[in-house]
């Protein structure tokens, strides 16, 4: 399978913003259902939102609502996690990942980017 492919991210203060992207390895649609995880060494890997490609539903785990934007770039294949309001606590390594189905487990993993707010 195609690899996902993550970029953006970075150091910001609180209360800033990042941009995550990600993409095929191929340049392709990335997949049916893309999702943005994110972990703390230690820690189980946290769903952060989803959009279905096709239909553009989307949805958020509460602690991002209203700050985080997920969308997709038809023109570029692209989905991207758009974060503002940023605080400390969103500090991670933030994935982007994929699935063919609504029902299915995430099966495709992108290698991560790091993302740190400084209070």
């Amino acid at each position: 399978q195609v690899q996902l492919v993550e970029s953006g991210g970075g150091t910001v203060q609180a209360g800033g913003s990042l941009t995550l992207s990600c993409a095929s390895s191929d340049h392709t649609v990335p997949g049916y259902i893309m999702g943005w995880f994110r972990q703390t060494p230690g820690k189980d890997r946290e769903f952060v939102a989803q959009i279905n490609w096709f239909t553009t539903d989307t949805r958020y785990t509460d602690s991002v609502k209203g700050r985080f934007t997920v969308s997709k770039d038809n023109a570029k294949n692209t989905v991207t996690l758009q974060m503002n309001s940023l605080k400390p606590e969103d500090t991670d390594t933030y994935y982007c990942a994929s699935k063919r189905s609504t029902i299915e487990a995430y099966n495709n993993w992108g290698q991560g980017t790091q993302d740190t707010v400084s209070s």
